[in-house]
């Protein structure tokens, strides 16, 4: 439990630095709320016994006042549904606040080198964590800790209106309210963690199935696993609803405490103001204000129950996204080369986490305005310098100088969304001139007006309403806006046919002007366009041949023809 508790405190602490003043207005709202409750609650009691009492004799009936009470009735019960609402709204508004901030957060921190190579490695889980994970911590915040803050307000409150009865009383129905509402949670928790943290897995077990299930149909019948598949959701579908049981039964046994520590704190308090009535300490509405303020206490620490149950699945969520929320970049920015270059490598080693280094004791200078193809052989390095040059490894050893740089990769990305928003990915802040002046420039305006919504139309999932080449010159366009000095091209125009990957480079070619760019490749088509070419062989830079070399064209013959 302990260990658990220091799990949260980062989290917490994350909560606060966010939204902190709406989070603490909505624990105050939530007290409030509580505490009129309690009050009207009391006061209906006392008022109605003491009118009863009143109405005995015509003396004390016209006597009596009914509209001090009967204004503080109305006062409470208008108080309570302002604050209940006032919570509702201030609690949930500051808790998606907070986790769409974590959100961000979180995906920021895969956003780190090789963050997009764990990303495709590992899809359904970083989703997951961006989705069900974080939206687990809601219980932090709406059922635990505003309820817990409620429920100890209820029971310092209670305290101090039976302690004007009796000080003894006081003290000890406050004693059993807060031994027993903070006891009952801690065992509930206690006993619902390893199925919470069950039900959690199973979740995610059933999830990433279905998922596989889904996108990968046409293999599973070809391999004859598609019963087995289904035999295997079945089986995850069992343990989450087995675990959803075994929490509901926790649940319900947390409700009955709660009911039997009710039913002895009334019990008990109601011998003790029956022998202070006896001894004229008190009055028969004061006994009933005592009876009905202890009755209504004990409802803010059942409001516990649920968070409680849940807290286990909070726990392991914190435990699985904490250190990465609070993950720095993983290493310094590049320094920006002297005047006159855009890329300076000083004999960088580099390679994947857990694996090898592919870069060796790399050397590469380039002048600002060049154009280089990077030739080798497939698995010599060519996309891994690459991805060390944009930011997507660390480098082992070794020093880089760099311009800002753009990668184009040989995947081209596109999302179940507009034209539009795909583009704006590049920059946010582009207008309609400046996305059709980019789509203009790839070849791909023509193509965008005859589409039913134009630049509004919406892609399917990865894309899915584009051809591969128009796919690829949305990527362009996307290189385009971006507008930094240096363009990194993997192997730009893999996978197109020959006319469109010439227009794809002859446009890059026109609006490269003035910037500088590195291409990797094996096609001879992105390499003729290089100033010089740089051999790569087993993740080292072996030859650099200038273009009017007499070795120049020879190289570029033993690349791959269109």
């Amino acid at each position: 439990m302990i260990r658990d508790l220091r799990t949260l405190g980062p989290i917490a602490r994350l909560f606060l630095s966010s939204h902190r003043g709406m989070l603490l207005g909505g624990a105050l709202l939530s007290a409030a709320t509580v505490l009129c409750g309690i009050a009207l609650l009391g006061l209906s009691g006392w008022f109605i016994t003491a009118t009863a009492i009143a109405g005995f004799s015509a003396a004390t009936a016209f006597a009596f006042d009914v509209f001090a009470p009967s204004a503080g009735i109305r006062f409470f019960a208008l108080a309570r549904t302002a604050a209940r609402y006032g919570e509702r709204l201030t609690t949930h508004d500051a808790a998606l606040g907070v986790l769409a901030a974590l959100r961000e957060r979180l995906f920021r921190g895969w956003a780190t080198p090789g963050g997009a190579r764990t990303m495709v490695l590992n899809p359904a889980r970083i989703l997951f964590r961006l989705t069900v994970d974080l939206d687990a911590l809601d219980s932090l915040y709406l059922r635990v800790a505003v309820p817990a803050f409620a429920a100890l307000c209820a029971a310092a409150a209670t305290a101090i209106a039976l302690g004007f009865m009796h000080p003894w009383l006081g003290l000890a129905a406050g004693a059993a309210l807060v031994l027993a509402g903070v006891g009952i949670p801690i065992l509930t928790a206690a006993s619902a963690a390893s199925t919470a943290r069950q039900r959690t897995h199973a979740m995610e077990v059933l999830r990433s199935r279905m998922i596989d299930l889904v996108q990968g149909q046409t293999e599973l019948v070809m391999a004859g696993r598609l019963g087995a598949q289904r035999r295997a959701i079945a089986a995850a579908d069992r343990r989450l609803a087995d675990a959803d049981d075994a929490l509901n039964r926790i649940e319900t046994a947390t409700s009955a405490a709660f009911g039997v520590t009710s039913a002895a704190l009334l019990a008990g308090t109601l011998i003790a103001v029956a022998f202070l009535a006896r001894d004229g300490a008190i009055g028969a509405p004061v006994v009933a204000l005592g009876l009905l303020i202890v009755f209504s206490a004990v409802e803010p620490f059942a409001a516990l129950r649920r968070g409680t149950v849940e807290l286990g699945r909070t726990v392991l969520a914190a435990r699985r996204i904490g250190p990465r929320l609070e993950h720095e970049q993983a290493g310094a920015a590049a320094a920006p080369p002297p005047d006159g270059f855009a890329l300076r490598l000083d004999r960088v080693s580099a390679g994947y986490p857990g694996h090898a280094a592919v870069l060796h004791d790399v050397s590469l200078t380039i002048r600002n305005g060049e154009r280089i193809a990077v030739i080798g052989k497939s698995g010599t390095g060519k996309s891994t310098l690459l991805a060390l040059i944009a930011g997507e490894l660390v480098p082992i050893s070794g020093s880089i100088e760099m311009r800002p740089a753009t990668l184009l990769t040989q995947r081209t990305e596109l999302f179940r969304d507009t034209l539009r928003n795909n583009l704006t990915l590049a920059d946010p802040a582009a207008t309609d001139i400046q996305l059709r002046d980019a789509l203009e420039a790839a070849g791909l305006r023509d193509d965008v007006d005859a589409l039913p919504d134009g630049i509004d139309t919406k892609l399917g999932e990865g894309g899915m309403g584009l051809s591969g080449g128009q796919a690829r010159r949305l990527a362009l366009a996307r290189l385009l806006l971006r507008g930094t000095p240096l363009w990194l091209l993997d192997e730009p125009t893999e996978g197109l046919d020959g006319a469109t990957a010439r227009d794809v480079i002859r446009r890059l070619i026109d609006r490269s002007q003035g910037r500088t760019l590195l291409i990797a490749t094996h096609i001879r088509r992105e390499a003729e366009i290089a100033d010089r070419l740089l051999v790569m062989e087993q993740g080292h830079t072996t030859t650099t041949i200038h273009r009017g070399e007499p070795n120049f064209d020879q190289a570029l013959a033993s690349l791959r023809p269109d």
